[in-house]
């Protein structure tokens, strides 16, 4: 299923994006994220990788695996108003982008392997958020290369332009579950830990608010992801 928007980059903003940290799962409409208190999220670079797609309406898309096989992943990032009681944000434009299984990123050459990802699209997506500010990706759960965490960058957008530029990383004991699978084994577990990465350790105690909730999902067999993010507008 594909989402068209007309949201596109239109220079860089000054605001300043928080975290909802979710201090307990409370169940409600959005089980994975429950009730806390806003909390600044730390900025991360975009990283060597990004790219703009939002030229081209075919990227509004809420499925941005493409032929990429893999654990099956829904994440769904919140976008919230920190300075309104985390009240959600309508149409606030999320680009999303990870590596697959092998640790490659779509659209650039050199990758691990050698491989030329030149001119490909997958794990690249856009979504404007909806009523309840919720952006949801259907994708595959990111692999992993040598010297970072298990991650995926996000970026978000307003009318005035770029938001915020973060990334997100997931739970330790959902990782080693993953990287056990058969698409994910022959490149064993991933020897840099969220606690070892240098992004993640500035600022200090910052993580936790990087942190996805991860439950497991029968019907796909694979993980819904969350995480609540909020702009101080």
């Amino acid at each position: 299923m594909k989402r068209v928007g007309s949201v596109g980059l239109m220079g860089v903003g000054g605001l300043i994006m928080k975290a909802c940290k979710k201090d307990s799962v409370t169940g409600g409409e959005d089980p994975l994220l429950g009730e806390g208190s806003c909390i600044l999220i730390p900025r991360e670079t975009a990283g060597p990788f990004p790219l703009n797609l939002s030229n081209n309406p075919e990227y509004f898309r809420r499925d941005i695996a493409e032929d990429t096989s893999g654990v099956p992943l829904n994440l769904t990032l919140k976008v919230v108003n920190a300075n309104a009681g985390c009240t959600p944000i309508v149409n606030a434009r999320v680009d999303v982008w990870h590596c697959d299984t092998r640790g490659v990123y779509s659209g650039f050459s050199n990758q691990p392997g050698g491989v030329n990802a030149s001119g490909q699209t997958f794990c690249r997506g856009i979504q404007l958020s909806d009523e309840n500010g919720n952006a949801t990706f259907a994708t595959v759960y990111p692999g992993w290369y040598p010297g970072r965490a298990t991650h995926i960058h996000f970026q978000v957008f307003l009318n005035n332009g770029l938001a915020a530029t973060s990334q997100l990383a997931f739970p330790e004991e959902i990782n080693t579950a993953v990287f056990n699978t058969t698409e994910y084994s022959a490149r064993g577990q991933n020897p840099m830990k969220n606690t070892d990465d240098g992004l993640f350790r500035s600022p200090a105690n910052a993580f936790q608010y990087q942190l996805t909730n991860v439950i497991a999902n029968a019907a796909t067999g694979g993980y819904d992801a969350a995480l609540q993010v909020g702009i101080a507008v």
